[in-house]
């Protein structure tokens, strides 16, 4: 996959709005036009898989914000986060302001593939919604690179089936190629609609794209 060193306009943004990443933009679009992210009150709850630098963790913990009053905020419990989000790597603490430090948020780091992950996240659900912007570690290799990629989406959907309330909806990122095309077709006999969606935020040379769940039987 190519390396781009530049900002371009979206990284500006994300830095002028205070974000680790260019990324929170292809949430954004999808949300506004999905509506992805529907509320801040309990029991409503977001898993975030591949969730550093923290770019999607932030937006929706900012959403909650302005959706939930300090009441609501400060009565939330430890072991009953609303937003759980998983990574290998930690979050950046650049721009969060105490966000991640709240009772309504769980950040658990390490590989969310794993047995004992996934025991630990789904005794925090069921979740309304399941988001993952996880990408492998890239070798050039379109071929590789979007097996590999396959193999993240389809833990995300494996969480999805196991772990999201009936209603709820998915974002997963894939590298376009190979299979996917049967991943979709597995969201669309999960989800009472799934589709293919790419954000304007992607680079215009990338391979990357969005599959979206929407409504879970």
């Amino acid at each position: 996959m190519a390396e781009y060193s530049k900002p371009d306009h979206w990284s500006l943004k994300a830095q002028k709005e205070g974000y680790p990443a260019r990324s929170v933009y292809k949430l954004k679009e999808m949300d506004e036009k999905f509506g992805l992210v529907k509320s801040a009150r309990s029991p409503f709850r977001v898993l975030d898989l591949g969730a550093a630098p923290g770019s999607w963790s932030l937006y929706v913990l900012r959403k909650f914000s302005l959706k939930a009053n300090a009441l609501e905020i400060s009565d939330a419990k430890p072991h009953e986060p609303m937003l759980v989000s998983i990574d290998l790597a930690p979050l950046s603490r650049q721009y969060d302001e105490g966000l991640f430090d709240r009772p309504d948020f769980l950040f658990i780091q390490g590989d969310f593939t794993s047995s004992e992950i996934r025991e630990a996240v789904v005794s925090h659900g069921p979740y309304n919604l399941v988001v993952s912007d996880a990408a492998p570690f890239t070798t050039g290799n379109r071929s590789v690179d979007t097996l590999r990629s396959l193999d993240l989406a389809e833990t995300a959907l494996h969480y999805a089936e196991t772990a999201l309330a009936k209603g709820g909806n998915l974002a997963i990122k894939v590298f376009q190629g190979g299979d996917t095309g049967k991943l979709l077709k597995a969201i669309r006999g999960l989800f009472e609609t799934g589709k293919s969606f790419k954000p304007q935020a992607c680079r215009a040379g990338s391979f990357e794209t969005y599959y979206l769940g929407l409504g879970r039987r």
